[in-house]
């Protein structure tokens, strides 16, 4: 068992009310770590911290915080084996995405943003005609408040806390209580990198009532940056109101995976099946919808199904393993009762559908690699976020029918194509409401482009400038010319 406290001022420190939780393994469902359990006592001494180290962090030179950044980039890559096995035991992805994508991931955003802060330019205004000279200057935000999911718990944890701290804001982090165990190990290694007290600060707790209520509601806290559920974010939008914070969000999703008659369909098929089995199908950007043209639909159904039932599912600490347990059996049970809805609106099974009680997976979260055919982009399976290795294949005819289909839906946050055809590939980009598009490929990032979703997935766009817009206030200075 180990043992999670808060860092709170360069200090780590168990709850003021001595209360704590477990961190629960979906490999077996036993606990492996026992967690401080925050409140708003502990918040508010973490946003005090903050406050208090946020007027040298942010008056300091960007060339310096690069080099802390640095510092902390490389404090993550000397412990990757070590940030891996955790983050595989307290959420359950596969060791080898941990170790050549999640964790390397993590130290980069690091190095990004350092470099993009310390590169940062304002703009300029000059009216010589007029007497006057205009010009913007940038000044951090402030104290950030940094809520992440349990999804992909260290990557999306730096992804908000590297850009806040390039570009001068302090940040109290409030880590998914279903995956907190690499959040504390980035304390420990932001202490080892010499960051002063009080500019990094990590509480762990629950949401409502608690820790990440008492987080978006404090009058210090400057600016909220959130990825999580939809219906976390309209809670948070809420209790933010009253205290007018910049808010920054990046919600659910239901993505379309468009699939056209002239698709090379050994790339789309093997670009499907990531798309949708990726980290169990617990992803945002999952295209958990799967539109097929109809004159390769019945073959491009049977080479999904193919490669499904070839997909290793198993312990994720075996390097083998293509696939693990769902984070809890909470949301084990929410992805198998929407199995069952799938069958009872009519879509048809091909494969899968079940839990995996066999091989040594009967105390884990394992499902199945599963496919629906025949499935309408009405049913209540196609509509909502399942957020599990669930794909749902809708057939369509023309071009126009499938961007139809696509923008039916409340969510926008990302989408792909697959075709060979360059009119269309811009068609499909152009119309498809979402926040990305992909062309032929998926989960391919350029860190300098914006991301972020249209509807229910989110507000504003992170990345590159978009980043350095949320995190920073625009000042306008107006000079009088003499002469």
């Amino acid at each position: 068992m180990k043992k999670l406290r808060h860092f709170i001022g360069g200090r780590f420190e168990d709850s003021s009310s001595g209360e704590t939780f477990p961190s629960i393994s979906p490999i077996d469902n036993t606990p492996i770590a026992d967690v401080s359990r925050g409140n708003e006592s502990d918040v508010d001494r973490a946003v005090e911290a903050a406050a208090t180290a946020l007027p040298a962090w942010a008056a300091m030179d960007p060339a310096l915080r690069r080099q802390a950044l640095y510092r902390v980039a490389e404090g993550i890559e000397a412990r990757l084996d070590e940030l891996a096995e955790w983050e595989v035991r307290d959420m359950g992805k596969p060791i080898s995405a941990a170790r050549s994508k999640d964790i390397p991931r993590s130290a980069h955003n690091f190095r990004f943003f350092a470099d993009a802060a310390e590169q940062a330019h304002t703009k300029a205004f000059p009216k010589p005609w007029d007497g006057v000279f205009t010009y913007e200057l940038r000044e951090p935000l402030g104290v950030v408040g940094a809520i992440s999911p349990w999804n992909f718990p260290l990557m999306l944890l730096t992804w908000k806390v590297a850009p806040a701290l390039a570009y001068g804001c302090t940040v109290v982090a409030k880590p998914a209580e279903q995956s907190p165990v690499t959040a504390t190990l980035l304390a420990e290694i932001c202490q080892e990198a010499g960051l002063p007290d009080g500019v990094f600060n990590l509480v762990h707790g629950f949401g409502t009532d608690e820790a990440g209520e008492a987080l978006v509601r404090h009058p210090q806290v400057d600016g909220i940056t959130f990825t999580g559920e939809s219906a976390t974010g309209q809670a948070i939008m809420a209790a933010a109101a009253p205290g007018l914070k910049k808010l920054s969000f990046e919600l659910g999703g239901n993505s379309p995976n468009i699939v056209c008659a002239d698709a090379d369909l050994d790339e789309a098929v093997a670009g499907s099946l990531r798309g949708i089995f990726t980290n169990q199908g617990e992803v945002c950007l999952a295209g958990a919808r799967l539109l097929v043209q109809r004159p390769i639909y019945d073959e491009f159904v049977a080479r999904m199904v193919d490669g499904a039932q070839r997909y290793v599912v198993g312990n994720p600490l075996e390097t083998a393993t293509q696939m693990g347990p769902l984070v809890t059996r909470e949301h084990l049970e929410k992805v198998l009762s929407y199995i069952d809805l799938a069958e009872e609106e009519g879509a048809k099974l091909m494969t899968g559908g079940y839990r995996l009680t066999e091989g040594g997976l009967e105390k884990g979260n394992y499902v199945a690699p599963t496919i629906f055919a025949d499935a309408d982009n009405h049913m209540r399976s196609c509509q909502d976020e399942i957020f599990g290795p669930v794909e749902m294949i809708i057939p369509f005819e023309e071009i126009d029918e499938a961007i139809a289909i696509a923008n039916q839906t409340r969510y926008g946050l990302a989408g792909m194509v697959w075709t060979t055809n360059l009119n269309t590939a811009h068609k499909v980009a152009r119309e498809v409401r979402a926040g990305t598009m992909w062309v032929n490929c998926f989960f391919v990032r350029d860190l300098r482009a914006p991301f972020g979703g249209y509807g229910d997935s989110g507000i504003g766009r992170e990345g590159g400038e978009y980043s350095y817009e949320f995190f920073t206030e625009s000042k306008a200075v107006v000079l009088k010319l003499g002469g």
